[in-house]
């Protein structure tokens, strides 16, 4: 047996912050800018994002990831949504950006203005001492970028966390106006229509032939919805789409 003597290529390096950058520059408005956007703060040291949108008294969930523990991210939307979110201090001040501002705050700037059950529900019981919050104001949407850490340690990367903020706005914004939930903006077409028919109260099948396609592609259509937006059953898709 002829031996082979090809030298093995080495393993690609990983993608750069700007490659990052650029690829979800080019998924502004489309189904693959989560994923990147996933890469891009994952790669900066999050450990759990929460994109949240507000009106004068509703918030909706728009993605959430926890990198380690998917179930974590899911509870903790859900808990925010169900009431927590009116004691965000930075709540009104996002609803009260002028269009076009983007603002970044650190934990340490609003923790004493926290209720101590909103600091223990959703800092020290899930063990995330550290936070920056970017708030971003655009024509139709006021966001907050939540990102998460265990622990105060090294900076957060120079301006990265304000960039994140205009992202999530660009993307969303584009999105925003199919009339569907918000949370739902994040999903490809397929992905969206499958949550819809589950918030409609229809099964499977009967989804499937809305479809017209097989029941097991509808599965497959919603472990990647839930996937995206950090849930893992039916009653966390009705919690993120309240509002």
């Amino acid at each position: 047996m002829a031996e082979d003597n090809r030298v093995p290529h080495p393993p690609a390096p990983p993608p750069s912050v700007l490659q990052r950058i650029e690829a979800c520059l080019a998924q502004i408005g489309r189904d693959g800018f989560a994923p990147c956007y996933l890469d891009l703060i994952e790669g900066a040291g999050a450990r759990q994002v929460m994109v949240f949108a507000y009106r004068a008294d509703a918030a909706a969930c728009l993605l959430s990831r926890n990198f380690a523990e998917g179930r974590l991210g899911a509870r903790l939307a859900a808990q925010y949504l169900d009431g927590g979110f009116r004691d965000d201090p930075l709540r009104a001040r996002v609803l009260g950006l002028a269009p076009g501002a983007v603002e970044a705050v650190a934990l340490a700037q609003i923790a004493p203005a926290m209720p101590a059950a909103y600091r223990a529900t959703f800092f020290q019981r899930p063990g995330l001492g550290d936070k920056m919050a970017v708030m971003a104001a655009g024509a139709q949407l006021r966001l907050i970028v939540n990102l998460y850490r265990p622990a105060a340690g090294q900076p957060w990367p120079d301006d990265l966390p304000r960039l994140l903020g205009r992202l999530a706005l660009l993307h969303f914004e584009a999105r925003a106006g199919g009339g569907d939930p918000e949370a739902l903006q994040a999903l490809s077409g397929r992905e969206r229509a499958v949550c819809l028919g589950i918030l409609r109260g229809l099964k499977s099948e009967a989804i499937a032939q809305d479809l017209g396609v097989a029941a097991t592609s509808v599965v497959t259509y919603r472990k990647r919805a839930y996937a995206k937006l950090g849930i893992t059953s039916r009653a966390g898709l009705f919690a993120i789409c309240r509002g």
